[in-house]
């Protein structure tokens, strides 16, 4: 989530967010209610899209929980990165998409299958209020924590993702998606060639908080911290695992 950046403690980009131990977001009002059915309509579309197009190949897909909240902590290189993981998660997710995506009829689409508006912009409590919404009712919160689409390395953390897992308690499972840039197509350039491989490797989950229940912002600049030490050491063992 993208905002007026300010330097952390932790020496990354920050995002201005309210304060983990302020008022709840909650007091803003959602634009609508977060659909869980609409996310798991949007996961059967994404299976028939992204497997009848490409070839994913899905590793540790049984880490995600099978039940109660949970962040999908995602690298970003590709426009197909979201919906390849909305195709290969086990559980509906509703990923955080910038708000240049909902337009014309392809905005009501993805209210209608639960995907979440942000303004990157701008501290978007709205989004932070629907984003926590679908934590507190069990459901599967996707993030691209990088903010925007780059190299996917995981290098530079927006501090979305750490406020979200600190203030929710959910835990993260880091994904990575690989293969999504390695050719273009030929048929249509802007996306890998039909009927490649691309790889989604899902890592074990972990809690982002030390145990002590702080939600201070150096608490949540510390998170950041152990997030990114996390994400980047999954990104390792996918490429190894893959030979990416």
């Amino acid at each position: 989530m993208r905002g007026h950046p300010r330097r952390g403690e932790a020496g990354r980009q920050v995002t201005s967010l309210p304060s983990p131990g302020g008022p709840s977001p909650g007091r803003s009002t959602p634009r609508r209610p977060v659909s869980e059915r609409g996310a798991e309509i949007g996961r059967r579309i994404g299976v028939g899209l992204m497997y009848g197009l490409w070839k994913p190949r899905v590793l540790g897909a049984w880490r995600v929980p099978a039940s109660g909240p949970a962040i999908l902590a995602v690298n970003h290189s590709h426009n197909i990165d979201g919906p390849m993981v909305m195709g290969t998660a086990p559980r509906g997710t509703h990923f955080l998409i910038k708000k240049e995506a909902f337009v014309g009829p392809l905005g009501p689409f993805l209210e209608g299958i639960g995907q979440v508006k942000v303004d990157r912009a701008v501290a978007d409590r709205t989004a932070i209020t629907d984003a926590l919404a679908v934590l507190d009712q069990g459901g599967v919160l996707g993030i691209f924590p990088e903010g925007t689409r780059g190299e996917g390395d995981f290098a530079s953390l927006r501090a979305g993702l750490a406020y979200f897992a600190v203030r929710s308690g959910a835990p993260i499972v880091p994904v990575a998606v690989l293969g999504s840039t390695e050719r273009r197509g030929r048929l249509i350039k802007g996306l890998p060639p039909l009927r490649s491989r691309v790889d989604v490797v899902f890592g074990d989950a972990f809690e982002a908080g030390d145990g002590s229940g702080r939600r201070t912002r150096k608490a949540l600049d510390e998170a950041t911290v152990r997030i990114q030490d996390r994400l980047t050491g999954h990104l390792e063992n996918a490429r190894r695992l893959t030979g990416r």
